[in-house]
């Protein structure tokens, strides 16, 4: 074997990742107001936990905790269903980590607090590194490297992080200033001002939320931060500041495998972001490859039937051009354009969908119109309904607008019986 293979085999074998998935995700208003973010659906089949479970299991890191807290019900299903095949007794596993008051009483406070209620499971495991992980972001990374850079360089943690617009980074990244070795030393979470990177005005360097500690340092810094009464219980806002003065607290460069192309990272944080990055895969040649076979997202998905499309009349046809259309999904005699349509959507005679996201379980029925919409889970959108080509008509019927002009529809909007999924 390969002594370099061998290396990092060592690397990932010692390392235990902890998937930070509890945020509500704010920001996306209804579409989570029954899932927490992670748990939000992406790309057509998927889930945004998917992607930081599968760079972990791509990667050979097979033991891994997800940390969930706000409305988990959706996600520890969907990661019990796709991820508990895994056997412990060989090594690996895929573990549900709930705020269970195990310390002091409390639910999770902060993302330190989150790790350090969870310090006796992570001590059972005996890792060498501990890496955290956000849970909420879309991005194919191999931790290897990462894993590495962080042993090579000796540090005590390790912060992944990419270059990012002034104005996108602006109030909500922390960002750093490093030397020339890439060691960090500036942190500002969050700030109204970032900081440039030297000769590159316009961009910063942004966190990703993404750490690995050596794990003896990494339990010393969260015992100290549990017993300091003006912490935050937050990596961002208290551990690396405080930190970086007198440890050695290296910063490393999430980059793309192509030259010259950035790194492809999205934070669907908000309904025009989350709308954009499923936009984007319907691209000839997306920035995100779900179809490269040497790097996979896996999921749960259910045995559905194949997608169908029927009727070929002159103004009845059922067609889909530029789209995703996933399993289980019939188009009988309706029109969708530049559209992303999850499992067993239904999309009825005479109706058009284009530039829209529809979620799992979605029926559309006959003489509808739909554009520059998001149609959550479930809802069915009754004959002849409009949505997306007069916002005032929009807002009228309860849906929401987005600042870019999408439409955001749920089942309770509609009237519709709610409930976790």
């Amino acid at each position: 074997m390969n002594k370099n293979v061998r290396y990092i085999s060592n690397l990932t074998r010692d390392t235990y990742a902890i998937i930070l998935a509890g945020g509500r995700g704010s920001r996306l208003h209804e579409l989570t107001d029954w899932r927490a973010k992670p748990a939000l659906y992406f790309g057509g089949k998927f889930r945004i936990i998917d992607f930081p479970l599968s760079n972990c299991i791509n990667s050979g890191i097979r033991r891994v905790g997800v940390v969930t807290q706000y409305k988990s019900h959706s996600l520890i299903r969907h990661v019990s269903r796709g991820w508990g095949h895994f056997k412990k007794e060989l090594g690996e596993s895929v573990e549900i980590l709930p705020a269970s008051q195990q310390t002091f009483g409390n639910w999770y406070e902060g993302t330190a607090d989150a790790v350090f209620q969870n310090i006796d499971i992570i001590r059972h495991e005996i890792p060498k590194y501990v890496m955290i992980l956000s849970g909420d972001h879309i991005y194919r990374m191999d931790y290897a490297g990462l894993l590495a850079d962080h042993a090579e360089s000796e540090a005590d943690m390790t912060v992944c992080c990419l270059e990012v617009p002034l104005e996108e980074a602006a109030g909500a990244f922390g960002v750093m200033e490093v030397d020339e070795n890439n060691r960090i030393i500036g942190f500002e979470e969050k700030p109204e001002n970032p900081k440039p990177i030297p000769g590159k005005p316009d961009k910063c360097l942004a966190s990703m939320g993404n750490y690995v500690f050596n794990t003896k340092f990494l339990f010393d810094q969260l015992k100290k931060d549990a017993i300091n009464e003006r912490s935050e219980r937050d990596f961002g806002k208290d551990i690396i500041p405080n930190i970086i003065k007198e440890h050695n607290v290296f910063a490393f460069p999430f980059t793309s495998a192509i030259e010259n192309e950035p790194a492809y990272w999205r934070d669907v944080g908000t309904l025009d972001s989350f709308f954009q990055a499923n936009m984007e895969l319907l691209s000839p040649t997306p920035a995100l490859n779900l179809y490269d076979a040497k790097w996979p997202i896996w999921t749960y998905q259910e045995q559905l039937p194949p997608a169908k499309f029927v009727f070929d009349d002159e103004d009845r046809r059922g067609m889909a051009v530029d789209s995703i259309v996933s399993g289980g999904c019939i188009i009988s005699g309706a029109k969708v354009k530049r559209s992303v349509l999850f499992d067993e959507v239904r999309v009825c005679s005479y109706s058009s969908v284009k530039d829209s996201v529809l979620l799992p379980d979605v029926v559309v029925m006959k003489n509808c119109k739909i554009q520059n919409a998001i149609i959550d889970r479930g809802c069915i959108i009754p004959e002849g309904m409009q949505i997306g080509y007069n916002h005032d008509h929009d807002r009228a019927k309860g849906f929401r607008v987005s600042e870019k002009g999408i439409t955001l529809v749920t089942r309770k909007m509609l009237g519709l019986a709610v409930g976790y999924e």
